[in-house]
């Protein structure tokens, strides 16, 4: 495999004719600082396209007596390039090196880079791009010091720079911000790309595992989140001690249980909008919306909205009629069903909301997920939104506050940064 060397190159040439000598490149990208605007002054980078004798062999000689640096190591025209930079500006090093570093095959060449010379700005920005590459090997150029100014000439030697668990944490870091998002799922498999050193693998797994079991949350796989979340228990407790709470909930069969689906229902719509999503978001909270009433139907009166006993079907609400011949109700009609046999709070909402209910269905019934064919905007999420918030869910809390529920507020939502800000385990 060809072997390319990119490299920071200052005011001294021996690191980088060692760096060259050690490595053996194939060929070899000289980061150099450009001539200085203000005094004129020429800049690192005569020392690599300088002609004649341009480089002193030491720097109390009176002059210089070496040859350019690939004419030191036997570099020829086409094995090298130069990338002139500001010596200060790390944004523009960066960007440069970022750039050059993306354009090269990194599968069909081993990528190195030496970080040894050049101004701080310089090193510290090959360095940073080195390490969000992800597949550039690091080295640089030391050897014995007298003092903390320069190692000893003659005894420089080129090694690998030890930042396996550097960059790790740099890209499980990236991987851990999508959750602000809540893109547990995208955060699952740009970990499951990774490979943790030895002694980041706990801090791997721990980051890897309640991804995934966030991301079965966010799909409604509550018994495979509660699986593993259940193994991380001692160090979430603090935290997220609520939330496990409603995810136990969500696992039992007790009659605090399907409410808080219903709940759980409407934090994933949240999600969806806080993606942007806003199409799958109202869609979401138009299920919530039927599921409400067919639970207060079930609950409070007994009544199954796919199969509607004919009595309780009270005069003037005409019902379709299934192949089995069975009477059945959509979202609307169950409403007015809930209104009727649901008691005294579902009928009070349902007297005050019921046109503004229809105004919002005809929003979803536009979304390009029900009947229409333009996606929805974000104004059309808040209005949904904005309603469920100020009057569906006051109603429904009222109702689970009951000590057959003891809900009396909404779950909480799932965590937008990974717990405790470490992924230690």
């Amino acid at each position: 495999m060809k072997t390319t060397l990119i490299c920071t190159v200052g005011g001294s040439h021996q690191p980088i004719v060692t760096a060259i000598e050690t490595l053996r490149p194939d060929y070899v990208c000289f980061v150099c600082s450009q001539d200085d605007p203000a005094t004129g002054n020429k800049g690192s980078h005569v020392q690599v396209t300088g002609k004649g004798h341009i480089i002193k062999a030491r720097h109390a000689d009176e002059k210089p007596t070496l040859p350019n640096i690939p004419a030191q190591v036997g570099l020829a025209d086409g094995q090298f390039e130069v990338l002139e930079v500001s010596p200060d500006d790390f944004d523009d090093i960066y960007r440069r090196i970022i750039d050059w570093m993306t354009d090269r095959d990194a599968g069909a060449e081993r990528l190195v880079a030496d970080y040894t010379g050049g101004t701080k700005s310089m090193s510290a920005a090959l360095v940073c791009a080195a390490l969000d590459h992800g597949r550039v090997e690091l080295q640089l150029v030391t050897g014995s010091r007298a003092n903390l100014v320069k190692v000893e000439s003659g005894s420089e030697i080129a090694v690998p720079a030890s930042v396996a668990q550097t960059r790790f944490r740099r890209q499980l870091q990236q991987a851990l911000s999508l959750w602000h998002t809540h893109a547990y799922e995208q955060s699952m498999l740009l970990l499951g790309e990774l490979s943790p050193p030895m002694a980041e693998r706990n801090r791997y797994f721990a980051a890897r595992d309640l991804s995934r079991a966030f991301a079965l949350w966010d799909r409604f796989d509550h018994s495979g989140a509660h699986a593993i979340i259940n193994r991380y228990r001692g160090r979430l407790g603090r935290s997220l001690g609520p939330l496990l709470g409603a995810l136990d909930l969500l696992n039992k069969e007790v009659p605090a249980r399907e409410p808080l689906q219903i709940f759980d229902l409407f934090r994933n719509a949240e999600r969806r909008a806080t993606q942007g999503r806003y199409d799958d978001a109202v869609a979401r909270l138009y299920r919530m919306l039927e599921w409400s009433a067919q639970w207060l139907l079930k609950e409070r009166a007994g009544i199954e909205t796919a199969d509607i006993p004919p009595e309780r079907i009270p005069a003037g609400l005409e019902l379709p009629k299934n192949r089995e011949g069975r009477y059945q109700a959509g979202l609307y009609a169950s409403w007015q069903l809930a209104a009727e046999h649901a008691g005294s709070e579902v009928a009070q909402f349902w007297n005050a909301e019921q046109n503004r209910m229809l105004d919002l269905l005809k929003i979803r019934n536009h979304s390009i997920l029900a009947h229409g064919f333009t996606p929805l905007a974000v104004q059309e999420w808040d209005a949904f939104h904005n309603w469920v918030t100020q009057s569906l869910l006051p109603m429904l809390l009222k109702i689970t506050a009951h000590s057959r529920y003891r809900l009396k507020e909404l779950p909480p939502q799932l965590p937008a940064r990974y717990p405790g800000g470490d992924p230690a385990p």
